[in-house]
């Protein structure tokens, strides 16, 4: 299991290079664009959006690096927040995409979609290798 936390990656093993570490890497530079398609159509607050992605992903991420990156994320004009009183005692911070976030997450949608098509017929022989 892979954890991102506080912004750094975190593994099972130490053994610098090694696939874990490679595949945590991986894991947390699509973290902006995961956040963004969690949100795509919809106002979540910050733990459902650990969820989201945790479901949806694979992708186990603290509180201590998502709340940071929704910050970041609407100091850039991506997300909107707004404070919604609950049911449950305390009020929560919804979040949801901008329109200028949207558009983020659909160029960064194409570009993935791309990049990982291209990388996927270069992996082609490796599959056939048994």
């Amino acid at each position: 299991m892979y954890y991102i936390v506080y912004g750094m990656a975190q593994d099972e093993s130490d053994e610098p290079g090694s696939p874990e570490k490679w595949e945590v890497q991986l894991r947390k530079g699509s973290l902006e664009l995961a956040i963004l398609a969690s949100l795509w159509g919809q106002k979540l607050y910050g733990l459902e959006i650990l969820r989201q992605l945790e479901n949806g992903s694979d992708l186990i991420v603290s509180e201590g690096t998502v709340y940071p990156l929704l910050s970041r994320l609407k100091a850039l004009g991506l997300l909107r927040s707004e404070w919604v009183e609950s049911d449950a005692g305390h009020p929560r911070k919804y979040y949801s995409l901008t329109p200028l976030g949207k558009q983020r997450a659909s160029d960064m949608a194409r570009s993935w979609t791309r990049f990982s098509a291209s990388l996927n017929s270069l992996l082609v022989p490796l599959g056939k290798e048994k």
